[in-house]
């Protein structure tokens, strides 16, 4: 959540691969397949919706590895921020 309480980029790893099919489970968010990890990317509009997101991806049974906000202008998350 940004200071001002509005949307934020986050990257969200979890275990296991998800394919372009499962975007709209996911509020039509990027998936990236990375390895044996699913990067999903995107912008949430407020804390409520990164909270719905998570229990989603509960709900799913998958393995959730980490949560990161973006810079507003990046697209993935950078050495300096800590997951």
């Amino acid at each position: 959540m940004t200071a001002s309480g509005g949307p934020a980029k986050y990257e969200i790893r979890v275990a296991g691969v998800l394919d372009s099919q499962w975007a709209a489970w996911f509020n039509d968010l990027q998936l990236n397949g990375e390895g044996e990890e699913t990067v999903i990317r995107g912008l949430l509009a407020d804390q409520p919706a990164l909270h719905g997101l998570l229990t989603r991806i509960r709900d799913l049974g998958l393995c959730l590895i980490s949560v990161c906000r973006l810079d507003t202008g990046s697209t993935r998350a950078t050495p300096d921020q800590a997951c």
